[in-house]
């Protein structure tokens, strides 16, 4: 089991790569569709390889535009990670539109905040509407694709355990 997880993981930090190349127009060009796969991974196959998948996605998407914020990055990635957990706890609690809002707000408008302190004010006006937009997205996939990969892999534990 612990094969496929790892397998599974890998699967999943690979599409949160070619994520991390569809961009979302902001100031900062790492805002992008990389978490949506962590996400997905954190549902189907655990939180903590969801948080990892979404670490290896978002310092992909920032290296993709040369890591405009620096060693900034891994707090971000960091802050991700949690958020992708929390998801995944209140997703297999069945509060799934709860879920969905943490993620927006967290995403969107409170991992932002302590760069009012390390950047600027202006900085988190500026960087805001492009995280919710890109949080929203990323919410909405992950909703659109859970269900049919959840299908798809109970579907092919059901074949296994037949065997």
């Amino acid at each position: 089991m612990i094969s496929k997880q790892i397998s599974l993981s890998g699967l999943f930090a690979g599409l949160s790569v070619v994520g991390a190349s569809i961009k979302i127009p902001a100031i900062i060009g790492s805002v992008a569709l990389d978490v949506f796969p962590a996400l997905v991974a954190a549902v189907m196959i655990g939180r903590w390889s969801g948080a990892l998948v979404t670490v290896v996605g978002h310092l992909v998407s920032s290296l993709l535009v040369g890591m405009p914020l620096g060693p900034f990055h891994f707090i971000i990635a960091l802050e991700m990670a949690f958020l992708v957990w929390a998801f995944a706890t209140l997703y297999e609690k069945g509060k799934r539109m709860w879920a969905g809002l943490i993620f927006i707000i967290g995403n969107g408008l409170i991992a932002p905040l302590p760069f009012i302190y390390l950047i600027s004010q202006s900085f988190y006006v500026a960087i805001v509407p492009s995280l919710l937009i890109g949080s929203i997205i990323n919410a909405a996939i992950t909703f659109l694709l859970v269900h049919r990969f959840h299908s798809m892999v109970v579907k092919n534990n059901i074949q296994e355990a037949g065997r």
